[in-house]
């Protein structure tokens, strides 16, 4: 079972994701960025589905720190922010694609198709 690690710090999308998810995958969650570094090492994931905005240090930053690790995982941003210029500026910080939230549950497992199979 591939596994995919859920960072997100709002409990209602944290439950939503994994109701969505878990049937297929193997979860982990981390609340925030710091959180998601440590969760990253010690789970080894297949793919990083990530909330920009976290506490402690942003998605940005998480990225920053794990991309040094591993530079091939698949990381989708996931955000509120739906800005013209909001996907394009996340893949050029290491995101490997991007979605915005509420979640369009089709492209969630299209875009997680697409990432790992």
């Amino acid at each position: 079972m591939k596994k995919i690690l859920l960072v997100e710090d709002v409990d209602m999308n944290i439950d939503l994701l994994t109701q969505l998810l878990e049937d297929e995958y193997e979860l982990a969650v981390a609340k925030d960025g710091i959180q998601a570094v440590e969760v990253f090492t010690t789970f080894q994931p297949d793919l990083i589905l990530m909330d920009i905005n976290l506490p402690i240090i942003d998605g940005y930053e998480v990225v920053a720190r794990i991309r040094p690790m591993n530079q091939v995982i698949p990381i989708i941003g996931v955000s509120a922010h739906a800005m013209q210029g909001d996907a394009e500026k996340a893949v050029s910080r290491g995101f490997t694609d991007y979605i915005t939230k509420p979640i369009n549950e089709d492209l969630l497992f299209t875009k997680i198709q697409q990432a790992i199979g």
